[in-house]
């Protein structure tokens, strides 16, 4: 097929590539664009499908699946390093952990109270259903056994020395197990969810455009780099790529992404204007694309495990997660703790010597907000990204606690074991900063928080009279026509949880409500 198209989606990550492929199927005539490469499942290197998303950070093939340019600063004390973001079809369910939970489903009742009619948990929890098939509750009304993400978990006995610490010293200190983190209401220690199949990885791509290739109504490109949509009058007619060719259809949608659907909505003059009048774009509608940013940031404490308990190279990173109250009656579940059988979450600053795994605590609910700007209109330019974590004293103070709560657990048998009995020995700056003042900690914590690569909220999603808001409850940008951003950078907060699956489920919504539209 080449042309004419119905819809254009700009990014085959996540959300696109759901999208697409659902848009398609239903016979809609869908053109999907994406930067990076295109290509069929079967040629995506083996390192990249590994249970150790660090086989592929390690590969001379990294450049080909993450923007190597791209850098964040994760808080203002820091300086900028790679922010982990995939690149070709699949976006970054190619490179990213495979954990397949979702938020509680709290969050859609705060995405209702922030604006978002339509996307309360009644109205989720259907497509969270409809994209998974879930080997161990797929039988059970809230999950899904059909669809093309396949979910299961570890047996415990299968869990790595690490994941076995945690889970031990977190059900010492009281938390209860909680065998289906992705029920209602479900918190305290569990296994993660695992979108993978035979320890495998299965991205967005394998799942969602694989089987949508042969399609008529679908026409996928790669190197396809978008640099702006192209109006007439008030309304979006298509998309000019960084070559300048123009690509017509009756409607665009941006999926590029919570770094790349903002940067292209500012090259096309929808932003604040301040920020569009630095870069001498005219300004079509000013609204705060590119504000909002926000992910978890995570403290981490690094473990010098023996041999015997050290993991092999493909060995699955990550198995237990706790998902726990930081005690304040109006933050259910605002916090996350984290085995690592292998240090990996660091990213830029990843330990990959052997016998380094770690644990970590982050910040599940989010207040501080960050941004990104533009330096110049050069497609191929990264944006500058300032994450802003820990800004807002209720994120510091509750990572504060929790690094306290993560320490005091790392002092039980269960992880100290572990280490030969010193888990200490190469985390002696953080030692110290406990040991010391609030203050003390907190300056630590400022130097060295990580991120989760949980990227959210550049292009809020809630009503047309919040000054918040980029597009409204159905995706529309507002101020224009025919345009919508479908991606996680719509998300009014950051979910309390990894966002893959919660992008993934907003892709197959919005390709029914683009159905009925």
């Amino acid at each position: 097929m080449t042309g004419p198209w119905e819809i254009i989606v700009v990014g085959a990550g996540s959300a696109g590539a759901a999208l697409a492929a659902r848009c398609a199927a239903k016979g809609r005539r869908v053109l999907l664009l994406e930067a990076g490469i295109d290509y069929r499942s079967a040629a995506l290197p083996q390192e990249w499908r590994s249970p150790n998303p660090m086989n592929g950070l390690l590969s001379p093939t990294v450049g080909d699946y993450l923007w190597p340019e791209l850098n964040a600063t994760r808080t203002e004390q820091q300086e900028p390093y790679l922010y982990w973001r995939g690149r070709g079809v699949g976006g970054s369910s190619t490179v990213n952990g495979q954990i397949a939970i979702r938020p509680p489903m709290e969050d859609f009742e705060e995405w209702v109270k922030a604006g978002c009619a339509g996307w309360g948990p009644e109205d989720v929890l259907p497509y969270f259903a409809k994209l998974e098939s879930d080997a161990d509750f797929g039988a059970l009304d809230y999950h899904g056994s059909t669809g093309p993400i396949p979910v299961y978990r570890a047996p415990v006995e299968t869990w790595g020395a690490v994941d076995e610490g945690l889970r031990a010293a977190a059900l010492r200190h009281g938390f209860d197990w909680a065998e289906d983190v992705n029920a209602p209401g479900a918190t305290g220690v569990s296994p993660y969810p695992i979108n993978s199949r035979d320890s495998r990885r299965v991205s967005t791509n394998d799942a969602y455009l694989e089987p949508a290739r042969e399609l008529p109504t679908l026409e996928i490109r790669g190197d396809a780099l978008v640099d702006t949509v192209v109006f007439e009058g008030t309304r979006a007619v298509g998309v000019r790529l960084a070559g300048g060719e123009v690509l017509r259809a009756e409607q665009v949608v941006l999926s590029a992404g919570v770094i790349a659907s903002p940067a292209i909505l500012l090259r096309s003059g929808i932003g604040p204007e301040a920020a569009l009048g630095k870069l001498g774009v005219g300004v079509r509608v000013d609204v705060p694309v590119g504000q909002g940013l926000q992910d978890h940031p995570m403290n981490m404490i690094g473990l010098p495990l023996t041999p015997e308990n050290s993991a092999e190279p493909d060995d699955r990173h990550t198995n237990c997660c706790v998902r726990y109250d930081s005690g304040r009656p109006d933050l259910p579940n605002d916090m996350m703790l984290v085995a690592l059988n292998q240090n990996v979450l660091a990213m830029g600053n990843a330990d990959v010597r052997a016998g380094a795994g770690g644990v970590g605590v982050w910040v599940n609910m989010v207040f501080s907000r960050g941004w990104l700007e533009l330096t110049d209109l050069d497609p191929a330019t990264q944006p500058m990204v300032h994450e802003n974590m820990l800004s807002d004293e209720r994120d510091l103070q509750r990572l504060r606690e929790g690094a306290r709560l993560l320490a005091g657990l790392v002092d039980t048998d269960p992880i100290r074991k572990l280490c030969d009995g010193d888990p200490w020995r190469v985390n002696q700056a953080l030692r110290a900063a406990l040991d010391g003042t609030d203050a003390d900690l907190d300056r630590h914590l400022l130097a060295t928080a990580v991120d989760t690569q949980h990227g959210t909220s550049t292009c809020r999603m809630g009503s047309p009279d919040d000054p918040a808001s980029v597009v409204d409850p159905e995706c529309r940008v507002l101020g224009v026509d025919g345009l919508r951003v479908v991606d996680a950078s719509i998300f009014p907060f950051v979910s309390r949880a990894n966002t893959n699956l919660t992008a993934i489920m907003v892709g197959e919504l919005m390709a029914d409500r683009l159905d009925a539209s």
